[in-house]
């Protein structure tokens, strides 16, 4: 057993770092892990990669007797075959972003950092411009205040993929990104409400957007969304080579 269970972490860590490197190789890695720790990551599973292969001629070279011979052969049988399989997947069903279904249960804003280039104090002054925000001080900003005061007649230009407001899909949506500050797992969903009856009809969820426009008191009477964007202008784009805001 203790063989066994050797066999397995080792094929574990195997199959592990060289998907890393298959992903760093083919520019997919950041979809994964946020760019200050690309370099890390690299290193890390070259290092496992390389004590995987050592420590796989390790047991080659001191294996004695004909059952643990056995053995050894079934399970590097099943390492290999698991790493086909995981390496096959990765290559007929290549990495994807994250998508306005994780959004949706991670909740748009909840957890929005306040780390931005702006502060509520900042826009509250006579002369504040807009014209310079990004989808991420937004965010920040309408977790600060939702006063439609705050908010009224304010400019907005942003590019983000389309999540439907959980309240009032039909007619409120957020033009939204995934925020990272280490890697996937702790993505935080971060977006810009805009109220377009009807929305369904010319637009679909997970479709990136320019959105142009001006933030207005929200009209919606099932949205919980106290404000929300009078768009001037909604236009369909690719999506970005980076679709992920980077701390």
């Amino acid at each position: 057993m203790p063989d066994l269970k050797r066999y397995q972490g080792l094929a574990l860590i195997g199959v592990m770092s060289a998907s890393t490197l298959w992903l760093a190789a083919t520019d997919q890695l950041e979809l994964y892990v946020a760019p200050k720790h690309a370099v890390f990551a690299v290193i890390m599973s070259a290092l496992g990669l390389a004590g995987v292969l050592f420590s796989a001629m390790r047991v080659t070279v001191h294996r004695h007797g004909p059952a643990p011979r056995l053995l050894g052969r079934a399970l590097t049988g099943v390492g290999a075959a698991v790493a086909v399989v995981v390496t096959g997947a990765m290559v007929l069903l290549p990495p994807a972003t994250l998508t306005s279904a994780t959004a949706a249960q991670r909740d748009v804003n909840s957890t929005a950092p306040l780390t931005s280039s702006t502060t509520l104090d900042e826009q509250s002054a006579p002369d504040a411009s807009t014209a310079n925000l990004s989808l991420l001080d937004w965010a920040s900003l309408l977790r600060q205040t939702s006063d439609p005061a705050f908010y009224e007649g304010k400019t907005v230009r942003a590019t983000g993929f389309i999540t439907p407001d959980a309240d009032d899909p039909d007619n409120v949506f957020y033009v939204s990104r995934f925020y990272i500050s280490h890697c996937a797992i702790d993505a935080q969903a971060v977006g810009i409400p805009v109220h377009l009856p009807d929305w369904t009809s010319t637009y679909e969820p997970d479709q990136w957007v320019d959105l142009e426009g001006r933030f207005t008191t929200n009209t919606s009477a099932a949205s919980d969304q106290p404000t929300a964007v009078t768009a001037d202008s909604i236009e369909a784009v690719a999506e970005p080579d980076d679709p992920y805001i980077y701390q």
